[in-house]
């Protein structure tokens, strides 16, 4: 855990929308950048969570992930993301910030923004199950992520 700096603080625009699928739910997420797209799908999985208003950036969580592949690491690292909601601290972010995205070598390391999930704080969004790799899709050449996960 460390400490939030000001520009910390910057919230990035909403590049993500929650399209429907049979029982489960798909996470169509877009960037200026492939980075951009990881980010913002991470964010999106937490906003399916809670009302990510309510998410108060107190502390972070860092989040390393690797793939053999780039659908590889973008399941790793929803997983990751989510894995650090589920378990303790339950930690869910309001925003997610990649810091080193390496697509030779498919690792990325990043930092969650946000605090301890609390029921009467966070209204309850609805429980993300699991990243599954059911259609999921990454075109480079957009910038643009598809990603069902399981609810």
């Amino acid at each position: 855990m460390s400490e939030i700096n000001e520009e910390d603080w910057f919230i990035p625009p909403v590049k993500y929308e929650y399209l429907d699928h049979t029982a489960d739910v798909q996470i169509h997420a877009w960037g200026d950048s492939l980075q951009e797209a990881f980010e913002q799908c991470a964010n999106a999985m937490y906003g399916y969570m809670t009302e990510i208003e309510y998410v108060e950036m107190k502390e972070t969580q860092e989040i390393e992930a690797e793939g053999d592949d780039l659908l590889g690491l973008l399941f790793h690292f929803l997983d990751e993301c989510l894995f650090l909601f589920s378990a303790e601290p339950f930690f869910i972010a309001r925003k997610v910030q990649i810091l080193e995205f390496d697509r030779e070598n498919f690792k990325i390391k990043a930092r969650g923004f946000g605090e301890t999930f609390e029921l009467g704080k966070h209204p309850q969004g609805t429980e993300v199950k699991a990243i599954t790799y059911s259609n999921m899709q990454v075109h480079e050449d957009k910038n643009e992520l598809f990603v069902i996960i399981d609810i």
